[in-house]
């Protein structure tokens, strides 16, 4: 089994991609380092290596959550599998 976006939290709502060329419509398998399993679904976005996806739906003003670590606010409404980037996510940075 091939990994395509690695988790590290449980509680994290991203992924972030590990291998080039993911695209719509694909299915992918993660690793969530905390806990040491896999979870599998299909993305709706083409997603760049090292981008974050949705790895649960997230409502606006909803907390970005990676490393366990809040980095941001959904701007929009983000569904589990969707890019997450400048279009739908507001840093916490600026």
């Amino acid at each position: 089994m091939s990994i395509d976006f690695v988790v590290h939290d449980a509680d994290d709502s991203v992924g972030v991609a590990v291998v080039e060329g993911i695209q719509a419509g694909q299915e992918l398998t993660g690793w969530v380092m905390q806990g040491d399993r896999t979870i599998t679904f299909t993305v709706s976005d083409s997603i760049p290596i090292g981008h974050k996806l949705a790895i649960r739906d997230l409502a606006e003003d909803d907390a970005v959550m990676k490393y366990s670590v809040d980095i941001g606010r959904a701007i929009k409404p983000i569904e589990k599998g969707e890019h997450l980037h400048v279009h739908n996510v507001k840093t916490k940075r600026w």
